[in-house]
């Protein structure tokens, strides 16, 4: 059987990280921050802009082009107490772009706060202007399901799409850890310079230090750049509350691949490395595989891809299929099914023990103490987590969003 991480003692992995190490603003420019280096098992740093010299030949960089949107919504009541409502995703069955097409109403799942002051079927409101006119936006609680609220939002006047809204009345939700409101501007930084489609509440803070200077010299330098996309969810940053990691619900995320990133994909598993930025990017790629898995198996239900949290675990690992016949099993129930790209949710979960199926390589942040995103690291380097987080600490690294990188390699067996 494969290793089940769910004993793992959240306790197990953690470590001091002083106030004055998490990065609350970021560097003017974005390349300039530090790159650390581990690799055969030695710890380095560099500039970051100096990544590609630490590439391997034949690598394609895999990078998540989701869009932090202004989530965060604030209504007053009739007794003045504030409330706000972050939205997190639509209804189910409604994906983020066709809810940001809406006129008039929609409806998303959201965590609320001062949810008591806020009565089920109460409608709220919040006033403001887009183009010169006064809009109002109304918010009525119609549903609770644990810390979520579904809410359902309507304005007038009506032709105003939703994504309209959010550009004039939403605000961008920066991390808690940053104990401040986001500057004017902050949209811009707080996403990355290829940010394409709208739908995440939180960066792929990975790549918030590509440059479109620094992408041209990679490919300059024949390293192939390749796009997919998960929508980041506010379960990013839920603690670990539990004391081991079988109690710990892993949030799930919203995954969209096109059919031309699979032939890529594929094609680059044949001849070369596969080293995403970022975890959320690292995620997505492994929920591939295992996908792949569960249609070569039967298992497969319609064509949305759906993996668990501890599915990956339940497996002889003499039983399960190479990498590309799983990734070819995905590309060709996307061209079975007529459509041009493979949307769904993964809520899978990679701890120490977990044998990765596509990446080679991670290039990735640091992450807070006892994190799901620190678990992740520590799949891929094992206990060696420790002295790259020390070596960061005693080195100036800066932690967190805002914070350095990291060129992570495997760890020797």
């Amino acid at each position: 059987m494969i290793y089940n991480p769910r004993r793992l003692a959240i306790n197990d992995f953690t470590y001091e990280l002083p106030d004055d190490r998490i990065a609350s603003v970021p560097l003017i420019k974005r390349s300039d921050s530090k790159l650390l280096i581990f690799r055969e098992e030695v710890v380095s740093d560099s500039p970051f802009n100096d990544l590609s010299n630490f590439l391997p030949e034949n690598t394609m960089l895999v990078f998540n082009n989701t869009k932090v949107i202004l989530a965060r919504l604030l209504f007053s009541r009739a007794s003045g107490a504030r409330i706000e409502c972050f939205c997190l995703e639509p209804e189910r069955g409604i994906t983020p772009e066709i809810s940001f097409r809406s006129k008039g109403a929609c409806r998303w799942w959201a965590m609320i706060g001062n949810a008591k002051k806020w009565k089920l079927d109460e409608v709220i409101n919040s006033k403001f202007e887009i183009k010169e006119q006064e809009v109002v936006l109304n918010a009525k609680r119609i549903e609770v399901k644990g810390q979520q609220s579904l809410v359902e939002f309507t304005w007038t006047p009506s032709d105003f799409i939703f994504s309209e809204i959010l550009e004039s009345a939403g605000i961008l939700p920066l991390p808690p850890y940053m104990n401040r409101e986001a500057n004017t501007n902050e949209l811009l930084r707080y996403n990355t310079v290829y940010a394409k489609h709208d739908g995440s509440v939180a960066a792929p803070t990975a790549g918030l230090h590509f440059t479109d200077e620094l992408l041209k010299d990679l490919q300059a330098k024949k390293v192939t750049l390749a796009y997919l996309t998960l929508h980041v969810g506010a379960g990013t940053f839920k603690p670990v509350k539990a004391d081991v990691m079988e109690e710990h619900d892993m949030h799930a995320e919203r995954l969209i691949f096109t059919l031309d990133f699979l032939v890529i994909l594929i094609q680059q598993k044949k001849v070369g490395n596969v080293i995403p930025v970022g975890t959320t990017a690292t995620r997505s790629l492994e929920s591939l595989y295992w996908w792949g898995v569960k249609i070569l198996q039967g298992n497969a239900i319609g064509y949305e891809l759906n993996v668990d949290q501890w599915e990956p675990y339940g497996y002889s690992s003499t039983a399960l299929p190479s990498t590309l016949d799983a990734l070819t099993a995905v590309k060709n129930k996307v061209v079975e099914s007529g459509l041009k790209e493979l949307t769904g949710f993964t809520r899978i979960i990679i701890a120490t023990g977990y044998h990765f199926r596509v990446i080679d390589a991670l290039i990735t942040n640091f992450h807070q103490p006892q994190s799901t995103l620190l678990l992740l690291v520590s799949a891929l380097v094992g206990d060696k987590w420790k002295t790259i987080y020390q070596y960061a600490l005693e080195n100036d690294f800066r932690f967190l969003s805002y914070g350095d990188s990291s060129l992570l390699f495997p760890a020797k067996n």
